[in-house]
């Protein structure tokens, strides 16, 4: 293994003193041993003992002679586990271990970061590839190539220049912003940065950094890559960053230096460093880290060290509040964090793209339709003897002695090229400026920005703006979603004795907020005890400020706590209230300032960290006269199996009366460990820190081991206030026709409390239960949570009425019914024993659920969340669900969602930055969905159906007029008007009217929520109205053709009595196309701008106009052109045959 080699080269000598002498050969006894041990566990795991001693001292005799040899074999032996753990190994400030090695530096990546697409030289064919990979670009191409290759009767410029135009535009557009990329990589790439190299520092550009330099950042400069933190400017060897440009959180975050690198802060010192740093290899998550880093002191044995996030710097985080740092490149380039984070989420497809490939299907199938009927048409017409090609389209031998089935195909596709305006080219482009340009209304809207954070609604994807409106099942976390995350101590319960306000001066608190009001009363020591595991078991930070008192003029310190938990800094407030208050930490001492206004000092030993999975975290901690102490707190059930049975039950009664008032509840316990117990688990501890593989799963084991057999001391409550208009939000919500789910961690009380609270339930709300209250834990709880599946879907079959639309949205239940369902249970449905079908409990589950207007869920792990979403979501039926979420809990049910959207809250910004959308608060979902939802489906649904109808229009005149041409594929249209039809005259009116339409206010919208139900399910985009715009479409088309021809067949256009040719005919129809259309999206815009005024009549005017320059200019002049041509062409044979 790695960590072996390391090993191995300490002991044998590879460290230089400073008299220059080499250790001797007695410091390779360690690596023999390992030798030993794995060459005995390969040659003969049967050796005894005795004989392994015996095999020691005879190759010690042999390798003592020869380190390098010891290192050979060393490497022999560990190359197949240094592979199997997939680490890399740096060498600091690339020193080698020994002066007498020679240093082979390992390849890694430059520090170049690329976060464009394209270069100069393989833009345009990378791009062109890119672009025709699309369906519809590849079909038009394919209708290009044809009309090149086989004699179409339109020219290639009819469909090439709109093809051209849409590629040029996508291209320009995809071209401007990667040279935007290009730029802002090369203002990263060439930064000066500055590198310690022989003590001395030197400006490097960024891009120049190599894994294994030693970089200087200081403050205010953001990291150029991923650095280990090696030393600081603090004393304590700590530093301050902000990584808002990574995960959008503003706030300080606190790193670590290596312990035995803190005092290492000038170049001198930094660049006399030998060490190795073990990690993983890189990997995208920015809140994970695993590795290890190996000190090599002269004379001294190496000292390893664990690496863990807190140890990592990020590159593109910034550093605040301190001088300088110093730290070792480990990731550098496209292997840092940051740039393996530009990979965006998995595409989501929204129903609307969907519908659109149905219609595209649709469209095709009625073009083939077309061309085949038109191919066969034309054969059986000049079967007929009487009846020949006309004498324009009159055919050379050569092409009449073709093989007819070729010239039937070759036909084929020329019907194919003049009938393929059916499909409308420019639609997708439409599509994508219309949701792109219409994200911004969102980002922009005055309604939906919070002034107490400064910020607004962010979109983060605009393909899915439509899906707002489509919205069936709203899942949603509790805390900081629907709660304002803002924790405030409101009690405590000690030995089952009840703490509410503050404690008086009589027993030693300082009273600041009013009487006690105590329930009786527990001994001192268990009071003292329990606000002591208040101060010590948490992570808060504290930020000082030094202010003074006008009155006295002397300094007031105060306190700002910082953490990443809400809740932690409520309790310390709550033991600061009650005499107790937390002072920091300082060189893993904490003070805490006692009643009596004593400083008590704790060295701070190990903490264990939180985790959703354990649901507690544990600090161990040396008083000052040596008593080794363990404080836990968690949540009940996670607290309760750990401690003494007998001492619960008090303590529990108010646990649930605390969660039945809508408190956040934490229990806390304690157990006093013996230096013996200790010394075990800082063993323990210590070796699952530095391992490099399942380093997570081993430090979890230990945590279940050490926090067992604790003693209950007590718990605390805490509130969380709903936030502004939750309630009237979920409201709005459930009368919009849509089902809200609650996800949460939360006891069940306190979510149900909650529930209640924000009108999730209603007290007519019928409720059901599956939790571990209703199953119990007995052996037979399958049994019985079988029993009540069935119970309850009987009673759901009996009293609810079938629904005809399957998950169609209905209200008209007789009673309503509520779900409550708890992890354990949920674990229980989905993974039941081998006796149980899990297939049969998800079934009958999920359909229980789908009759309930509301449902629980509570102690959620992250992935049950995801799993709730899934399992709706693949439902027969296939209902839009939108997940919503503040923390990182709520990632994965975020992601796995068709329509994601984060809470810009107080957990950090992950939420926001992995969602489709982040809105402040919760109640601004209520416009997000009411009202922007409703109306980006409107638009976009009618844009689609527009277009597809207007296109309709336009190429049915086409095909009918081949039944008056013989099928001869003589176009109806001028080219010109082919080419413009869909690029100039008929684009601009429906894109302003799918970015601005208000068909009924907005205000009215949000006001009543039953008006989005009117759009749910897809309703514009069935096949009914489908079919509906169709027959609108193929009617119209075939009253401008036969409007004209009745009209004008035998109507003269001059005073000469010439009679309309096929041009003027196709152009009559085409301007009453035109206006028609025009007209028709004018007809349907209830919402006119000046905008809409614009487009509408400025492309009618823009027609005429054209028209008229076209038919009075362009076209004569080409005509003479012709005629000219034609003349030299006549003349010339005249001069040819005289001569």
């Amino acid at each position: 293994m790695p960590e072996d080699r390391e090993v191995a080269q300490s002991w044998c000598g590879t460290t230089t003193s400073t008299t220059g002498q080499h250790r001797g050969c007695a410091s390779h006894v360690r690596v023999l041993e390992l030798l030993l041990a794995r060459t005995v566990h390969v040659i003969d795991p049967f050796l005894q003992t005795q004989e392994r001693t015996v095999g020691l001292i005879s190759i010690a005799g042999v390798l003592s002679v020869n380190q390098e040899l010891c290192l050979t074999m060393w490497s022999v032996w560990c190359a197949g586990e240094e592979k199997r753990v997939g680490t890399r190994t740096v060498v600091v400030g690339h020193r080698p271990v020994s002066e007498a090695d020679a240093y082979v530096a390992q390849k890694f990546c430059d520090n170049r970061i690329v976060s464009s697409k394209y270069t100069l030289w393989n833009f345009l064919p990378k791009n062109l590839f890119e672009q025709f990979r699309r369906i519809a670009n590849f079909y038009f191409l394919i209708i290009f190539l044809v009309q090149v290759i086989v004699d179409t009767p339109t020219s290639p410029v009819t469909s090439g220049l709109p093809l051209f135009f849409v590629i040029t535009v996508t291209a320009i557009k995809q071209g401007y912003e990667d040279w935007l990329r290009h730029r802002a990589d090369n203002e990263v790439n060439k930064s000066n940065v500055s590198i310690v190299e022989n003590a001395k520092q030197v400006q490097k550009e960024s891009e120049k950094i190599k894994v294994g330099d030693i970089v200087e950042v200081k403050a205010d400069e953001t990291f150029p890559c991923d650095l280990i933190f090696l030393a600081s400017s603090s004393v304590d060897g700590t530093c301050y960053v902000t990584t808002a440009s990574l995960d959008g959180e503003s706030n300080f975050k606190t790193h670590y230096a290596v312990r035995d690198t803190t005092v290492l802060c000038t170049d001198e010192a930094i660049d006399a460093l030998t060490a190795t740093i073990e990690c993983e290899q890189p990997q995208p998550d920015l809140y994970k880290f695993v590795g290890r880093i190996t000190i090599y002191r002269s004379n001294q044995e190496p000292v390893a060290r664990s690496l863990g996030p807190e140890n990592l710097l990020l590159k593109g985080a910034t550093l605040k509040n301190t001088k300088k740092i110093y730290g070792v490149a480990v990731y550098t380039g496209m292997e840092t964090k940051m740039a393996l984070n530009y990979q965006g989420k998995s595409q989501k497809r929204s129903a609307v793209e969907k519908s659109i490939n149905a219609f595209l299907i649709v469209y095709l199938c009625i073009l083939l339709s077309k061309a085949t009927v038109c191919t066969t048409l034309k054969y059986v017409w000049q079967s007929n003897p009487f009846n020949d090609e006309p004498w324009y389209n009159e055919k050379t031998k050569k092409e009449r002695e073709t093989f007819k089935v070729l010239r039937m195909f070759t036909d084929f596709l020329s019907f194919m090229v003049l009938f393929n305006f059916i499909i409308p080219v420019s639609m997708y482009v439409t599509v994508e400026m219309q949701k792109f340009l219409g994200s911004f209304f969102i980002s922009w809207d005055k309604e939906m920005y919070d002034e107490e954070i400064k910020e607004g609604a962010l979109v983060n994807t605009s393909d899915l703006n439509e899906e707002l409106g489509q919205v069936e099942y709203v899942f949603t976390d509790k805390t900081g979603t629907l709660t304002e995350n803002s924790m405030e101590f409101i009690e405590c319960c000690i030995d089952g004795h009840k703490y509410k306000d503050c404690i008086s001066e009589v027993d030693g608190f300082s009273q600041t907020d009013g009487p006690l009001k105590c329930y009786g009363k527990a001994e001192k020591s268990r009071e003292e005890l329990f606000l002591r595991a208040l101060c010590l078991c948490h992570t808060v930070q504290i930020k000082e400020a030094d202010q003074v008192d006008g009155l006295i003029g002397h300094p007031e310190r105060k306190y700002t706590y910082i953490s990443s938990s809400p809740d932690e800094i409520a309790l310390v407030k709550g033991a600061e209230k009650y005499g107790f208050t937390f002072l920091g930490l300082q060189n893993d001492f904490m003070k805490i300032r006692n009643q009596k206004n004593e400083t008590e000092m704790y060295q701070l030993l190990h903490v264990l960290n939180f985790d959703p999975v354990r649901r507690r975290m544990s600090v161990i901690v040396r008083t000052t006269t040596g008593k080794l102490l363990l404080f836990c707190k968690g949540a009940d059930s996670s607290i309760f199996p750990r401690v003494q049975q007998e001492e619960i039950q008090q303590t529990k009664v108010h646990v649930d009366r605390n969660a039945m008032d809508g408190y956040r509840t934490l229990c806390v316990a304690f157990k006093e460990l013996t230096q013996k117990e200790y010394n075990k688990i800082d063993k323990q501890l210590s070796e699952a820190k530095m391992a490099l593989q399942d380093r997570e799963e081993k430090m979890a084991k230990v945590f279940e081991d050490t926090e067992a057999d604790m003693h209950l001391i007590g718990a605390t409550a805490v509130e969380d206030r709903l936030q502004e208009q939750s309630a009237e939000t979920i409201e709005a919500l459930h009368a919009a026709g849509m089902k809200v789910w609650v996800l949460t961690g939360d006891k069940m009380e306190t979510a149900k409390s909650t529930c209640y609270a924000c009108r999730l339930f209603q007290t007519s709300t019928e409720l059901l239960e599956l939790t571990v209250k209703t199953v119990g834990e007995s052996e037979r709880k399958e049994d019985r949570l079988h029993e009540l599946l069935m119970e309850y879907h009987k009673k759901l079959i009996q009293d609810v009425p079938k629904n005809r639309g399957g998950l169609k949205r209905s209200w008209t239940l007789s009673q309503e019914y509520g779900l409550i369902i708890d992890g354990s249970t949920l674990s229980l449905i989905l993974n039941p024993s081998q006796d149980f079908s899990s297939s049969n409990y998800k079934n009958i589950f999920l359909q229980i659920c789908l009759k309930c207007t509301a449902v629980l869920c509570c102690r959620m792990a992250p992935l049950q969340k995801a799993q709730i979403v899934r399992m709706v979501k693949n439902t027969k039926g296939s209902p839009i669900t939108l997940s919503i979420g503040d923390g990182a809990n709520d990632v994965s049910m975020i992601l796995e969602a068709h329509v994601g959207i984060g809470i810009k809250g107080k957990e950090g910004r992950q939420a926001s930055r992995n969602s489709d959308y982040a809105v402040p608060k919760f109640k601004h979902l209520r416009k997000l969905l009411l009202a922007h939802g409703h109306l980006y489906y409107v638009r976009i649904a009618h844009l689609v159906q527009y277009f597809f109808y207007k296109n309709l229009c336009f190429i049915l005149p086409q095909f009918l007029y081949q039944f008056f041409c013989g099928f001869s594929q003589q176009p109806l249209y001028d080219a010109a008007y082919l080419t413009m039809y869909n690029i100039c005259f008929t684009s601009l009116p429906i894109l302003a009217y799918s970015l601005l339409e208000q068909h009924i206010t907005i205000d009215r919208l949000t006001a009543d929520p039953q008006l989005y139900m009117k759009v749910s399910d897809n309703a514009m985009l069935q096949w009914r109205p489908f079919l509906y715009w169709t027959f609108l479409g193929a009617f119209e088309g075939l009253v401008f053709f036969f409007g004209a021809y009745f009209l004008f067949q035998n109507s003269s256009l001059e005073d000469n009595g010439k009679v309309f040719g096929n041009w003027t005919f196709g152009t009559i129809v085409f301007t009453v196309l035109v206006f028609t259309v025009t007209l028709k999206l004018a007809l349907d815009t209830r919402f006119w701008t000046w905008m809409n005024h614009f487009v509408i009549w400025g492309s009618l005017a823009f027609y005429v106009f054209f028209s008229f320059f076209w038919g009075g200019v362009i076209w004569p002049f080409l005509k003479q052109q012709r005629i000219f041509k034609k003349y030299k062409r006549e003349k010339s044979s005249e001069q040819q045959e005289g001569t």
